[in-house]
């Protein structure tokens, strides 16, 4: 691997604009940048990367978790594990009197299967630009654990001061009011917390929807284990019973609650995108709405499960589905503008971007560094790679400038010395 010397109009690294906005500048709808913000690349001036700087962490990290700057997200990630420990006294209990031991381990059992669909999706979706293990462990976690135990403490208050005020029996009330509003806002306060303790990792609509989706997998996987653990702690027919509800559950509906509480990540994504804490508390607010409407919705469908289910809820998977390609696809082309404007600043070679910005170039990439036994390396640069893209994108958002453009001098070290693992 080589790279270009620097290139003219570069004399001033990070300084501001010159001339008007680039017209590549704002790739897509996802990465917009205002005029006033725009700052060209710092420039390569030696044509050589030499690291001033010693990386910010091991080979690969993620700026902001294992340094100074990430002491929030692992105070969120520690008080996360105490807290979900504590509420496993609450939900476990409440799950052993309703389903019994057998039903509680045949409910376990049978519940890995949808959870392993969501889950599976997560990764997917998140293959691009990783998020922290940790925190998709507080978020599962969260889901699984915490927001149940939310839920049950809120639920019987919600009921006695919004009940009688609906004017709808018990029943109706429970399924279409209670229980969307309730458990939506128990789930979504786990992005909440994403959102304000770990702003570098939760700082776009796709990070919303990884973490959104990581969180309902947790919460639907307990709430499986209930309902396949009562289907054979409650009926005579144990077996016909549990393959209804599987069927229903774990085939028709396994992405429900993702898509739910994907609305509100999808909605609180976009506003952290902008940079402004008190815009994504609003957007926590005003991304529940969506969610709510689509769980009371789908609560609501009744005897009519299946006619409604084809006309209503699988469009709105599709729809769900569209939004997560785009999302991709965006995410894909704000990355190759990025690296493409540290190409012209001399530190890649235009091959360089196209293999570090398209998914054929990191496959081909990773299958040659993997033959010469160096594809942990390469996959640590392509990692690094597209993190230093985020931050030039947040560099040119405007906010917190001179932090992010720290990270970018320790990122641009890291990859340099990542670089001259992979070549050897």
């Amino acid at each position: 691997m080589t790279m270009n010397g620097p290139r003219p109009g570069h004399e001033h690294p990070g300084g501001p604009r010159q001339g008007p906005l680039p017209r590549q500048a704002n790739p897509t709808w996802l990465g917009r940048v205002q005029p006033a913000n725009y700052q060209q690349a710092p420039a390569n001036d030696g044509g050589q990367l030499r690291p001033a700087l010693p990386p910010a962490g091991p080979a690969g990290g993620r700026p902001g978790w294992k340094n100074g700057r990430g002491s929030g997200v692992f105070g969120l990630v520690m008080a996360g594990g105490f807290l979900a420990v504590l509420c496993l006294f609450l939900v476990v209990p409440f799950l052993l009197e309703r389903t019994g031991i057998t039903g509680f381990a045949i409910g376990f059992v049978a519940s890995l299967v949808p959870l392993g669909t969501v889950l599976l999706t997560v990764r997917f979706i998140d293959r691009w630009e990783p998020e922290p293990k940790p925190l998709l462990l507080f978020a599962f976690a969260w889901g699984a654990v915490v927001s149940i135990a939310v839920t049950m403490l809120i639920q019987p208050y919600f009921s006695l001061v919004a009940g009688p005020a609906s004017g709808l029996d018990y029943t109706t009330f429970a399924v279409t009011v209670q229980a969307p509003v309730v458990e939506e806002f128990a789930k979504s306060l786990g992005l909440l917390l994403l959102v304000l303790f770990a702003p570098k990792h939760f700082n776009g609509p796709v990070d919303g929807v990884v973490f959104a989706f990581t969180i309902a997998a947790g919460f639907a996987f307990t709430e499986n284990i209930l309902y396949f653990g009562r289907a054979i702690a409650e009926s005579s027919d144990p077996g016909t019973d549990l393959a209804v509800v599987f069927f229903l559950r774990g085939v028709l509906s396994p992405f429900a609650h993702a898509i739910f509480t994907g609305t509100t990540g999808l909605v609180m994504g976009f506003a952290a995108g902008r940079g402004s804490t008190g815009l994504s508390v609003l957007a926590f607010f005003a991304g529940l709405v969506p969610a709510m409407l689509l769980h009371s919705a789908w609560n609501s469908m009744g005897r009519d499960f299946l006619g409604r289910y084809v006309m209503v809820q699988v469009p709105i998977f599709l729809l769900a589905v569209l939004v997560i390609v785009l999302l991709r696809v965006a995410e894909r082309r704000l990355t190759r503008q990025r690296l493409t404007e540290y190409a012209a600043a001399g530190w890649f070679t235009a091959a360089e971007v196209d293999m570090l910005s398209t998914a054929a170039g990191r496959r081909s990439a990773l299958r040659w560094a993997r033959s010469t036994g160096r594809g942990v390396q390469m996959k640590a640069l392509l990692d690094a790679a597209t993190q230093l893209a985020l931050t030039r994108q947040r560099i040119l958002s405007g906010r917190d400038v001179p932090a992010h453009q720290r990270d970018e001098q320790h990122q641009l070290a890291e990859i340099a010395a990542l670089r001259a693992a992979v070549v050897g």
